[in-house]
C-alpha cells in the first residue's frame, strides 16, 4: 500500500474537530496539521493531546509545509474565498468544506469521479448533501423542472460559521440542486430549531417533473438505491418516506415527489443530533480517499 497522503485542516472549531476524528480513521491519509488562529483553541489542545501537529498560525504553517498535499477547509466561505488563491499557487488541493463555492461542487454519490483531479472541490452544504443525491436519483427517472428542499436542523448544531453563512447557504445549495442535482430549477431553505431536547437533522425534499408524469416504482427504485450509496459512507442517513401524490404548483396540477430523509450523527466528536455537521465530514472523508487514491496513482513505484 502507498505511503499515507499528507493532509491539513484548517479551522479547528467543532466541524474541524470532529473531521479529525474522522480522518485519523482513514488509511490512505495522515493529518500533518491541525491548524487554527486562536492558541487558546480547545480544538487544538485536543489535537495536541492525540500527538497530531499543531499550529495556531493557521494557514501560513500549512502553505509552508511542502510535504502536505491536501488541506481540508474548515472556516468559513469568506475565510476559504481569501485562502483558495493561495493554496493554488502552493500547488495544494482545497477539499471546501464551506459555501464558498470556489471550485467545482461535489457530491460524493453523484460526481465524485468527475472531479476527482480538481484543485479545489466546494462540499455545497450540508443540506446539499442530504438532498442532491436524491435530487439526482429521481432526475434520472423523470427530469424536473423544479425542485425544493427544506432542512431543518437543531439550533444547537449550528455555530457561529453556519450561522454566519446562511445567505451562501441558500444560494449555493439552490444553484448544486440545478448543476449536480440536474433540476431546471432550485430552492434551498434552511431552519433552525431549538427544541428540547434537539431534534436529527431532517430534509423534505419537493421534485416536480418536467413532463407532468411520474413513475412511482421507478422513483421508488432509484430512490433507495441511492439512499444506500450515500449511507456507505454516512451511516446515519436514511430515507424515512416517499410519497407522489397530485398537487397544485404553478404550473398546474401534476404529481409532486415528496422525500423525507433523516441524518443521524456518528458520534465521533460531534453529538448525534448534529447529522447536519455529521454528514460534510462524512462527505469530506469520502472525498478525501479517493483524491488521495488518485495522488498516490500517480506517485512512481
Amino acid at each position: 500500500m502507498p505511503a499515507p497522503v499528507k493532509v491539513a485542516i484548517l479551522g479547528t472549531g467543532n466541524i474541524g474537530a470532529d473531521l479529525l476524528m474522522k480522518l485519523r480513521a482513514v488509511d490512505e491519509v495522515e493529518v500533518a496539521l491541525f491548524a487554527g488562529i486562536d492558541p487558546a483553541s480547545e480544538g487544538l489542545a485536543r489535537a495536541a493531546k492525540l500527538g497530531v501537529p499543531t499550529s495556531h498560525r493557521g494557514l501560513d504553517d500549512i502553505l509552508a509545509d511542502e510535504d502536505i498535499r491536501i488541506v481540508f477547509d474548515a472556516t468559513s466561505a469568506y475565510a476559504h474565498r481569501e485562502a483558495a488563491p493561495r493554496l493554488e499557487a502552493a500547488g495544494k488541493i482545497a477539499v471546501d468544506l464551506t459555501p464558498a463555492a470556489v471550485g467545482p461542487l461535489v457530491v460524493p454519490a453523484v460526481n465524485l469521479e468527475e472531479h476527482a483531479s480538481a484543485p479545489n472541490v466546494n462540499l455545497i452544504t450540508c443540506g446539499g448533501q442530504a438532498t442532491i443525491p436524491i435530487v439526482a436519483a429521481i432526475n434520472d427517472v423523470a427530469p424536473l423542472r423544479y425542485a425544493e428542499m427544506v432542512s431543518t436542523i437543531a439550533s444547537l448544531s449550528a455555530g457561529p460559521g453556519t450561522r454566519k453563512n446562511i445567505d451562501e447557504f441558500t444560494f449555493t445549495t439552490a444553484r448544486a440542486i440545478e448543476r449536480v442535482g440536474g433540476a431546471q430549477e432550485g430552492k434551498a431553505i434552511m431552519i433552525l430549531n431549538p427544541a428540547e431536547p434537539a431534534i436529527l437533522m431532517r430534509n423534505t425534499l419537493y421534485a416536480v417533473p418536467a413532463s407532468g408524469t411520474l413513475d412511482e416504482a421507478a422513483v421508488r427504485v432509484a430512490v433507495d438505491a441511492r439512499v444506500a450509496e450515500v449511507a456507505a459512507y454516512v451511516p446515519g442517513y436514511r430515507c424515512k418516506s416517499v410519497l407522489i401524490d397530485e398537487q397544485d404548483t404553478r404550473w398546474g396540477r401534476v404529481p409532486v415527489a415528496v422525500v423525507l430523509l433523516e441524518v443521524e450523527g456518528a458520534g465521533d466528536f460531534l453529538p448525534a443530533y448534529a447529522g447536519n455537521l455529521d454528514i460534510m465530514t462524512a462527505a469530506a472523508c469520502r472525498i478525501g480517499r479517493r483524491i488521495a487514491e488518485e495522488l498516490s496513482a500517480g506517485v512512481p513505484a
